[in-house]
């Protein structure tokens, strides 16, 4: 009757359908007829034949009552097919599927909230039955987009809209997890199902009140929580969803995700990015970490030009998930990171001094708006350099470290892997600069075996480039990449400063027996150590922390490298440092030369220390106690004071006021040192870093120094020299016609001076000092004074060669040709 019929057509109508009208009671707030409900389970279940026409018959009513508006009907009916998917699970329940979910698109498509609540219901019942076997032609299509329309719902009823916006994303976590299980699961992920899917629940995600919840590994809100907060269950539908992804399509479900970050402008603030990417890297499975990645990076590249901010905005996106993955697996990734970080740095760095160049002589607002905006970027794309290489093992992080030094642009030189020719000496400035403070992170915590493996010589050799540069900044971040490498225990922090330590054991300085390959590595590269201190601390503009990461820098060689060899070596250095500072051949500032001074009082007074030689360290306390009552100036608690009285000149000190070699020879002979190396003055080797880094070579004048030492006093000096110039040379000699000659020879002697061994140019010197003599005498019709006594010495000094034959005075030649 309830179909419309008579009772005699009623009867001989199909069982199948007198059972399915029987659940149907005559008003429908009386429900489902439960007792028939039994009856006609029992019949499905007898006969899975019929369960095809029982599932039609009930999509025909169901149809009906839906364009009637008999919602009660549409309940039952509903209701009824959830029991018999939850009762049937034959191979026959395939058409009946079919008419199921005809039932629940015509749901869906309604206008009415509560039809389609009760649509995405059943379906999501639907999609959690595990069916015996795949089916080949279903296709969810409709649902997708459905579901995901349904996740945009813009209802002017608050409630409402959260229900529809909650079943849609039940409905697409229904439809994923169905086509997930099944064989033609990879349907799921095509990109036109993933553009929908993704962007809808990133929206419902975007309202969620505490955005803490979402940056950290899968969180387990309660069931209630899950159900009433649109925003917590579509992360947990996104989570779930990456969760499931594969290899190939990996991509797919991520590329949506920028498309969305894009659309709604959300780099500039990037919360929710960066919200996002650390749902993404924590929810993918370890091993496709770098697919994640590589898109970031990606997109980076498609956005180069962008604002900066929204640049700025992608790379902090970067380096959350590049700390994330890390962690896991990074796969081959590694390098593209670096060289597309390293080649939007250079981008930045164009852009920046572009502008400047564009408004130059018009400081607007704009512009240093934009100068500001870069600098964001550049310091992001530095923080994020730096964060991946400190992560990395020990094995890539050195590898990263020799592909950042190979990018450092050097002046002079003829190709580099960074590109940089057009943007100048400032932008080249910016660049070493920026790399720099890149290493310097990268390198921070790194602890390596051996030196050798910290400092191989690919790497240090560039590296001590820019420690000549005329830049205190590009010095102090090589001196600072310097420690993290050789700082193997720790102590820096306990050298920090320089000051003189009264108990040096108070420290607690840890170090270990130098090993044979330390002491092979000193042996090969100690004089480029050395050498670059030497240097670094004749520098003009040197500040307070140029000097104390000179220290710092001898400590360290001190307390990391140090046999008795190396010993001697340094003590050589700290005096030659005290010498120059004296006699200012390069015409230092006084607070420069009295800064070298208090460097190497604090320095030899640590030194002493270590070494633990009483009458080394009697020595230096004497005449640090000198100076703290005569000449308070020469030490580092007085001197890098902001307001210091000093002297107007050096050379009339007392001799109590410096370290004297004799004195220092004695003390450690007496030790068991072997001290014969303390009487050869430390001069630095000479190489071709002085020309790639634009600074005056050492080679550009030769000087013959001539000093008459009487007895065995070492400091005792003569100041009645005489000195002959080049200039004086060239008028006394005829040189009409030889000037091709003149230079080729020249240029045979410094390259001679910068690469022949030592012994080789000490043994020709020794044999050709008296014919030099003799020769100059000649020219110059000079009268060799003799010398004092039979031990008067004449010292040639050129390059990093400095002997001891004959008696003579002091000359200097610059750019003399010597024959």
């Amino acid at each position: 009757l309830s179909a419309g019929v008579c009772c005699c057509c009623a009867a001989l109508r199909p069982r199948y359908k007198r059972l399915v009208d029987n659940i149907f009671p005559e008003d429908p707030k009386d429900g489902l007829v439960k007792a028939d409900m039994e009856k006609l389970t029992f019949y499905a279940v007898s006969a899975p034949e019929k369960l095809d026409r029982i599932g039609a018959y009930l999509a025909e009513r169901l149809s009906r009552d839906v364009v009637r508006h008999r919602y009660g009907y549409v309940l039952i009916a509903m209701e009824a097919l959830d029991q018999l998917l939850m009762a049937c699970h034959s191979q026959s329940i395939k058409p009946f599927v079919e008419s199921f979910l005809h039932m629940v698109a015509k749901l869906l498509e309604s206008g009415e909230p509560k039809l389609q609540v009760l649509g995405t219901n059943s379906f999501v019942k639907f999609a959690n039955i595990e069916e015996d076997t795949p089916s080949y032609h279903r296709r969810y299509d409709f649902f997708v987009s459905r579901f995901s329309a349904m996740c945009h719902s813009c209802d002017h009823d608050p409630e409402t809209q959260t229900k529809i916006r909650i079943a849609g994303i039940r409905g697409i976590q229904g439809v994923v997890r169905k086509t997930v299980n099944d064989e033609l699961r990879a349907t799921i992920w095509e990109p036109q199902h993933m553009d929908k899917i993704v962007p809808s629940l990133l929206f419902n995600m975007q309202k969620i009140d505490d955005i803490d919840s979402r940056t950290g590994p899968p969180s387990s809100p309660t069931g209630g929580e899950k159900e009433e907060n649109p925003a917590l269950l579509a992360e947990n539908c996104f989570r779930e969803l990456l969760g499931r992804a594969t290899y190939g399509n990996m991509n797919n479900a991520v590329r949506p995700v920028f498309a969305h970050l894009d659309h709604h402008r959300l780099w500039d603030p990037n919360e929710f990015a960066v919200s996002c990417f650390k749902i993404i890297m924590y929810s993918i499975q370890a091993q496709y970490s770098h697919h994640v990645i590589q898109e970031i990076l990606g997109h980076l590249d498609a956005c180069k030009k962008d604002s900066p901010r929204v640049r700025a905005g992608i790379i902090q996106v970067l380096l959350e998930a590049v700390a994330i993955a890390a962690k896991g697996s990074i796969g081959p990734t590694v390098l593209e990171v670096f060289n597309t970080l390293l080649k939007h740095l250079r981008i930045s760095v164009d852009f920046e001094l572009g502008d400047r160049r564009s408004s130059a002589g018009s400081a607007t607002f704009s512009t240093s708006s934009k100068e500001s905006d870069e600098r964001i970027v550049q310091n992001a794309i530095i923080q994020t350099i730096g964060f991946f290489g400190s992560n990395l093992p020990d094995y890539q992080r050195s590898e990263i470290m020799m592909f950042i030094m190979g990018k450092v642009p050097v002046f002079g030189a003829t190709s580099q892997s960074l590109d940089t020719g057009h943007l100048g000496d400032l932008g080249t400035r910016r660049i070493q600069i920026m790399l720099l403070r890149s290493l310097l992170m990268v390198t921070s915590g790194y602890k390596a075996t051996t030196i050798t493996n910290a400092l191989p010589a690919p790497f240090l050799d560039p590296l001590l480039s820019p420690s000549l540069m005329e830049d205190s900044e590009l010095r102090q971040l090589v001196l600072e990449i310097l420690h993290n490498l050789i700082d193997r225990h720790d102590n820096r922090a306990k050298l920090r400063g320089i000051r003189i330590i009264p108990d040096v054991s108070d420290l607690k300085i840890k170090r270990d027996k130098i090993s044979r390959q330390d002491v092979s590595f000193m042996k090969k590269h100690g004089q480029q150590l050395y050498r670059h201190i030497y240097l670094g601390c004749k520098e003009e503009d040197n500040v307070q922390k140029n000097f104390e990461l000179l220290y710092t820098s001898l400590a360290l060689i001190t307390i990391e490298l140090a046999n008795e060899e190396v010993v001697i070596d340094l003590i050589r250095l700290a005096i030659a440092l005290q010498d120059f500072a004296i006699i200012n051949e390069d015409n230092l500032p006084m607070f420069n030369r009295c800064g070298v001074m208090a460097l190497v009082a604090a320095y030899l007074n640590f030194l002493s220390q270590m070494i633990a030689v009483p009458a080394f360290c009697q020595h230096v306390s004497k005449v640090i106690e000198t100076r703290s009552l005569e000449a308070s100036y020469f030490l580092p608690e007085t001197i890098f004071k902001d307001k210091c009285n000093l002297p107007k000149s050096l050379e009339k000190h007392e001799k109590n006021l410096f370290f004297l070699t004799n004195k220092i020879a004695e003390s450690l002979g007496g030790s068991g040192y072997s001290v014969e190396r303390l009487s050869v003055p430390y001069v630095p080797q000479v190489t071709d870093e002085d020309r790639l880094s634009r600074r005056k070579s050492i080679v550009d004048t030769v000087s013959i120094q001539v000093d008459i030492l009487p007895g065995n006093n070492t400091e005792d000096k003569i100041d009645n020299t005489e000195e002959i110039t080049f200039e004086a040379l060239k008028k006394a000699i005829d040189n009409n016609g030889l000037e091709e000659q003149e230079k080729e020879k020249r240029r045979l002697v410094i390259e001679k001076f910068q690469k022949a061994p030592f012994e080789e140019i000490a043994a020709q010197c020794e044999t050709k000092a008296n014919l030099l003599h003799d020769r100059l005498a000649q020219i110059l019709e000079l009268t060799i004074r003799p010398p004092p006594s039979p031990s008067g010495t004449m010292t040639i000094t050129a390059g990093h060669a400095h002997y001891q034959s004959v008696p003579v005075y002091e000359m200097k030649f610059p750019d003399l040709c010597v024959y």
